[in-house]
């Protein structure tokens, strides 16, 4: 039992799951979600009275079990190559996977690795609510799988980051825009994708959300497989000092898609205008089974050419601050969706992220409206002080014991 408020180490975690290694049962299955709190439990369960995400029993039913309200972000991060370094395990990476189709040999250690939907952010409460019961309903399945053919198994359930940070007090004062090039925010728990070229690094990718729709229906999350798991080929990527190319190729990443590849194309040229050198990522192509080509062009996407790019938003919807353009009437078929995302592909020091170059601007729409009324308030005051300013009394007054006082126009 673990008391309130005690975070489990890297350390801690390790001698708890000792004994998933030296028990007789050597199959392990690991369900990776990308985001999870403790608090989701009983918030989601709770809120939406009979529409409660969590059918699973599992938990239950299982002979021991164990729950860990809350583990640091460093030990889940690398969960996974503790997992396969722990053990001489068959990794299996299971991706919207058909049950009837899972093959398990029970002579020997199992290790399946189960990448459940991503928690899209910035969509309504009820988005989160249905992708978390779809989740369960892919838990139940994988489970009663192995129970029908008599495997005995153990089950991990955890994520890559937690979906509910409690800030300290004592730091809210001091909180700023961070970046992975300075210091690494509470959000962030894995590294970068990184392509490497002999001992340098010429590539470095970053995202919290890499999402996809097809034709408006099929769901993409390439997010864990990109960065956690990595189950992704980068080999065809090229890097030279002027054009550089991330290519990410992906095998059956849905039911229906054998493979799939996104180019990232970036090129580096000197601008007369501000007398140096800039990066530009110029187009982003998406090549499905080798044949359905779709290009998409890209805007606000540059930097000096020492630094790296960020922004919050990049994607196909019209609202975002860096937009994919459709260039052809294959990508009209795709939705892309990309959270903060980092990008670098020149000048790359101590396989780090530079400096970053926000696509935030620093005149936004609401300064200018906040500039725009303070002007107007301004010259209104203006103009009324003028006013008060040319305010004079009368010279002379009439006398009720004298004559009329007779004031000319021209006075």
């Amino acid at each position: 039992a673990m008391h309130e408020g005690h975070i489990v180490s890297a350390q801690e975690l390790t001698v708890l799951l000792q004994s998933l290694f030296t028990q007789n049962s050597r199959n392990l299955v690991l369900f990776l979600q990308d985001r999870l709190s403790v608090d989701d439990f009983t918030y989601l369960s709770e809120s939406y009275g009979n529409k409660n995400p969590f059918q699973n029993e599992i938990l239950q039913s299982s002979p021991s079990s164990l729950v860990l309200p809350a583990v640091d972000c460093e030990a889940t991060r690398y969960l996974l190559s503790f997992l396969q370094e722990s053990g001489d395990w068959k990794l299996t990476n299971v991706t919207n996977l058909n049950v009837s189709q899972l093959e398990v040999n029970a002579s020997e250690g199992n290790l399946l690795v189960v990448q459940l939907q991503s928690l899209v952010s910035g969509l309504k409460e009820i988005s989160t609510l249905e992708a978390i019961a779809e989740n369960d309903k892919i838990i139940r399945e994988v489970t009663m799988a192995l129970q029908e053919k008599g495997i005995n198994f153990s089950v991990i359930y955890t994520a890559v980051r937690p979906s509910r940070i409690s800030r300290r007090t004592d730091v809210v004062a001091e909180l700023r825009r961070q970046l992975m090039a300075t210091e690494e925010e509470d959000g962030l728990s894995y590294p970068p994708l990184n392509m490497t070229t002999g001992n340098y690094t010429c590539i470095l990718f970053y995202a919290s959300n890499f999402s996809l729709k097809a034709n408006s229906s099929v769901f993409i999350d390439l997010t864990n497989a990109t960065f956690v798991t990595q189950n992704v080929d980068i080999s065809d990527s090229e890097c030279s000092d002027s054009n550089t190319t991330l290519s990410l190729k992906y095998t059956k990443p849905v039911n229906g898609i054998s493979s799939l590849e996104i180019r990232f194309l970036m090129t580096n040229k000197f601008y007369e205008g501000s007398a140096r050198q800039w990066s530009t990522l110029d187009s982003v192509e998406i090549i499905q089974d080798g044949e359905k080509f779709a290009k998409f062009n890209v805007s606000v996407i540059s930097a000096p050419a020492e630094y790296s790019f960020h922004c919050q938003l990049v994607g196909t919807n019209n609202l975002y601050p860096a937009r994919l353009v459709p260039d052809n009437s294959e990508a009209k078929n795709w939705d892309v969706f990309i959270s903060r995302l980092q990008i670098q592909g020149f000048n790359i020091e101590n396989n780090q992220f530079s400096y970053a170059s926000d696509c935030t601007g620093f005149f936004t729409p609401g300064i200018w409206m906040g500039l725009v009324t303070s002007v107007i308030l301004l010259w209104i005051l203006t103009y009324g002080i003028h006013m008060i300013m040319q305010l004079t009394t009368n010279s002379r007054f009439d006398d009720p014991k004298g004559p009329a006082l007779s004031v000319p126009q021209t006075e």
